[in-house]
């Protein structure tokens, strides 16, 4: 059964959502930097302006592109995708806390360790929940 989950499809639709993934990691990164360096906003609270406005936009391209949704119910599914994401925004925070609290790594590379960890939580939550 687990063998028949990993097929081609699924393959070509995480390529997918990883190239949207990069997308998103640029509005994340944009955002963060401008929310912390530019407007001094604390670093925690512009990871989850970065993390929020990066979520959206990447429902609307995993939408259209990834899973070619057709659901008339736009409402529900954007909320499933950004409960997820609010999920995974914990998950990424928690591993940031821990990198440059705890091990004091640099923000922007935890950041971007977090950020390939919670790419796989969203892929496979989104697959069996939103795009079901």
């Amino acid at each position: 059964m687990l063998l028949s989950f990993f097929n081609k499809t699924l393959i070509l639709k995480f390529i997918k959502f990883g190239i949207v993934g990069v997308s998103g990691v640029l509005v994340d990164f944009g955002f963060t930097f401008l929310c912390k360096e530019i407007l001094k906003i604390p670093k925690y609270v512009a990871n989850a302006i970065g993390f929020t406005i990066a979520a959206s936009s990447n429902y609307y391209f995993n939408r259209i592109w990834t899973f070619r949704s057709h659901n008339p119910e736009v409402a529900i599914e954007y909320t499933k995708f950004i409960c997820i994401s609010l999920v995974g925004l914990g998950i990424n925070t928690l591993i940031l806390w821990i990198l440059v609290s705890k091990y004091n790594k640099n923000f922007y590379i935890s950041k971007l360790f977090a950020i390939a960890i919670v790419t796989i939580w969203n892929f496979f939550i989104n697959t069996l929940i939103t795009f079901a």
